[in-house]
C-alpha cells in the first residue's frame, strides 16, 4: 500500500532532525563494527581474506533482497580492484545458474538473519563440491553460519528505521565489511593505480589514471630560454608557445626556474625587456615526472594555484602540461 501525500504542513526541522538521528544511528553501527574487528571478528575476517587470496577462480557473491543489492555492489568492487567476482541470485542459482560456480571459486553468502530459505540450494551446492563458503550474517547460530567454513558475524545494532524494520544500519555494515574485504585483498595483492586503470579505462577516473607522459607537450612546443637571456626574448617565447609561461634552463639543460604572467606583472618596469631572466624567474618551480598520474598533477596545480606544470626527467624539462589539457581529457 503506497503512502498517501502529506495532508499537513511539511515540517522541515523535523525532517532534518530525522536525518541527524539516522546518521547518528548508522554511525553507531559502524563504531560497533570497528570494535568487533578489534576483537573476535578479526580472526574470521583475516581467514576470509586469506581464503579468497588463495583461490584460482572467482568470488561468487549471493544474497536476497537488500543483502542481494549490497552483494551486487560488493562483487562489482571486488572485480574492479583485482579480485574476479560476480553476483549470483539464489533464485536463479536454483534454476540453472549453479553451473556458473566452479570448484576453484569461493562463495560469499549474505543474510542478516542467516535463515534465508532461498540460499539453501547454493549452500548445499557449496558443501557437495567442497567450495569455500564465507557467511556474512548477524545470526551466529543460524543455519547459514552452521553450514559455512568461515562466519563473519556482524554486531546486532539498532536500525535507523524507527520501527526497526527497514534494513538501514544493517545494510550499511554489510556494505562496509564488503569494502573492507576488497581493500584488504587489494593491498595483499599489491594492486596498483596502474592495475586500477586497466579496469577503469573510461570516464573521469580513467582520465585521472593517465600519466603525464601520455598527454604532455614536447619538443618544439616547450617554452624554454637559456639562463642569462633578456626578458625581451622570454616574452617572445611566452607569446609564441601560448602557455603563459617560459622555463629557464642552465648550461646542463636543467630547469632553473620559470617565468609566468604573474612574474611579469610583478616586475612591470620601463627596463623590463632588458632585465636578465634570472632576476625575474621563480626558482624551484613546481614540477612533475612523466610517470606522474594526472590525478596527482591536478592536485599539485590546484594546491599551488597555477595553470601549467613543467614535466622534468632527471632535472631536465621534457614536457609541459596546461590545465586545459586536463580539461580536454576529462580529468578536471
Amino acid at each position: 500500500m503506497h503512502a498517501k501525500p502529506l495532508m499537513k504542513a511539511f515540517d522541515r526541522a523535523a525532517a532534518v532532525a530525522s536525518a541527524v538521528r539516522t546518521v547518528g544511528t548508522e554511525q553507531a553501527g559502524l563504531t560497533a563494527l570497528a570494535a568487533a574487528l578489534d576483537n573476535g571478528l578479526s580472526e574470521p575476517f583475516a581467514r576470509a581474506v586469506e581464503t579468497i587470496s588463495h583461490i584460482s577462480g572467482r568470488v561468487i557473491v549471493t544474497g536476497v533482497g537488500k543483502s542481494g543489492h549490497i552483494g551486487s555492489k560488493m562483487a562489482a568492487t571486488f572485480a574492479s580492484t583485482g579480485t574476479p567476482a560476480f553476483f549470483v541470485h539464489p533464485a536463479e542459482a536454483n534454476h540453472g545458474d549453479l553451473g556458473m560456480i566452479a570448484k576453484d571459486d569461493a562463495i560469499i553468502a549474505m543474510s542478516w538473519s542467516g535463515e534465508t530459505q532461498e540460499l539453501k540450494g547454493i549452500v548445499a551446492y557449496s558443501r557437495r563440491f567442497a567450495i569455500p563458503l564465507i557467511a556474512i550474517t548477524s545470526g551466529e547460530a543460524s543455519a547459514l553460519a552452521r553450514a559455512s567454513d568461515i562466519v563473519i558475524v556482524l554486531p546486532r545494532v539498532a536500525e535507523a528505521c524507527p520501527h526497526g524494520l527497514a534494513p538501514t544500519t544493517s545494510t550499511l555494515m554489510q556494505l562496509v565489511i564488503g569494502d573492507a574485504l576488497a581493500i584488504a585483498l587489494l593491498e595483499a595483492r599489491g594492486f596498483t593505480a596502474e592495475h586500477f586503470r586497466t579496469f577503469h579505462p573510461g570516464g573521469q577516473l580513467g582520465a585521472k589514471l593517465t600519466k603525464l607522459g601520455e598527454i604532455m607537450h614536447t619538443g618544439e612546443r616547450l617554452p624554454l630560454v637559456p639562463s642569462g637571456s633578456r626578458m625581451g626574448d622570454a616574452i617572445i617565447e611566452i607569446s609564441r608557445k601560448g602557455f603563459g609561461c617560459v622555463g629557464v634552463i642552465g648550461e646542463e639543460g636543467a630547469l632553473k626556474g620559470i617565468i609566468t604572467d604573474g612574474d611579469l606583472r610583478r616586475h612591470i618596469d620601463a627596463d623590463l625587456l632588458a632585465m636578465p631572466v634570472d632576476d625575474v624567474m621563480t626558482c624551484a618551480p613546481k614540477t612533475a615526472s612523466p610517470d606522474t598520474l594526472v590525478a596527482s598533477a591536478l592536485q599539485i596545480i590546484n594546491a599551488s594555484s597555477i595553470t601549467t606544470l613543467m614535466v622534468v626527467d632527471k632535472g631536465r624539462p621534457v614536457g609541459i602540461v596546461h590545465m586545459h589539457d586536463l580539461l580536454r581529457i576529462g580529468a578536471a
